[in-house]
């Protein structure tokens, strides 16, 4: 019989092979990686949603929106509640204060909330799927100790916030002005974005009663809730009324002049919206809308959409 010689690859068919191979997934990876943020970017509009809807019911229910639990001063106000500061206070968030509309009943419950501290609560670092975007690294991270104002205590992340508006410049619980290359007075007249805001929702918004009828700008032309990077903003988290608000004053995805990230302990140049997402970051609005708002959009007409009764001529949809 005559011998039959198998026939193999040579080496540099192999290397060949290997070549069009890795052609092809580097050529399917960014497809993938498309499809995957695709899909992220829904569930995060999806949550989004759920959370305007929310304090839409809210609203409905306690004739307000949902406030935040801060004393605006760090002694007490006569005839107020002081709500204090830090986990040793009652200085719940409106994320928290929603619990009961997004199904968190026995979270709410057993956290005793509105009434226990934080510290007491025993919840703090629960974490909430729906206070989360997918695109984030937060998404399974653990609880964080590296929170601003809270001294290594446990809180869990969230990438929502309320808008307070866009006045900027001035921290009125201090009677501190901040250096700050955003500094804007609000169509209140105040640059306490922190305790005067001009948007929807601010922190010590308890001591008021603010109704979605309050926002006069029309509600399909007010942000409501904007989205957050816990990794690049200490003061990020969902139980604490301080770390669950965001101005507007500072644009989108801000970055210092040279491209790099601010320092995410510099909390006036942090203390705004951001997201995971390429080129922009989702907005809920007053009506219960979302939106996809890009960063080259313009700054005063950023300004104009986060304010509820500025007067601005403004149209919702992105330039």
């Amino acid at each position: 019989m005559k011998n039959r010689h198998l026939s193999a690859f040579t080496l540099i068919e192999l290397l060949v092979v290997l070549a069009i191979i890795g052609v092809l997934i580097g050529l399917l990876l960014p497809a993938v990686q498309k499809v995957r943020e695709a899909a992220s970017r829904t569930e995060c509009t999806s949550n989004m949603k759920q959370l305007a809807l929310a304090a839409h019911h809210f609203e409905e229910s306690r004739r307000r929106l949902p406030p935040g639990q801060i004393g605006p001063n760090h002694t007490p106000i006569p005839g107020q509640p002081f709500f204090g500061w830090g986990e040793n206070s009652r200085g719940w968030s409106w994320l928290a204060i929603i619990l009961p509309f997004i199904e968190q009943n026995n979270l709410y419950d057993r956290g005793g909330i509105p009434n226990k501290t934080l510290a007491q609560s025993g919840i703090a670092a629960v974490r909430v799927s729906l206070f989360l975007c997918p695109s984030d690294t937060a998404y399974n991270a653990p609880p964080r100790l590296d929170a601003g104002n809270l001294a290594f205590f446990p809180v869990g992340h969230t990438n929502y916030k309320g808008v307070s508006g866009a006045n900027w410049g001035f921290d009125g619980s201090q009677n501190l002005w901040f250096p700050t290359p955003w500094k804007n007075q609000g169509t209140n007249g105040s640059f306490d974005g922190l305790n005067q805001g001009d948007g929807a929702m601010y922190r010590t918004d308890i001591f008021i009663h603010r109704r979605m009828t309050d926002i006069t700008d029309g509600l399909s032309n007010t942000f409501l809730i904007g989205e957050d990077v816990p990794s690049k903003n200490r003061w990020c988290s969902w139980p604490y009324a301080s770390h669950a608000y965001g101005t507007c004053a500072i644009p989108p995805n801000a970055r210092r002049l040279d491209g790099t990230e601010f320092d995410p302990f510099i909390w006036y140049d942090t203390h705004s919206f951001r997201s995971s997402h390429p080129g922009g970051l989702n907005f809920a609005f007053a009506d219960g809308s979302v939106r996809y708002i890009r960063d080259a959009i313009d700054l005063k007409h950023y300004r104009a959409l986060a304010t509820i009764r500025g007067g601005e001529a403004v149209n919702s949809a992105q330039p």
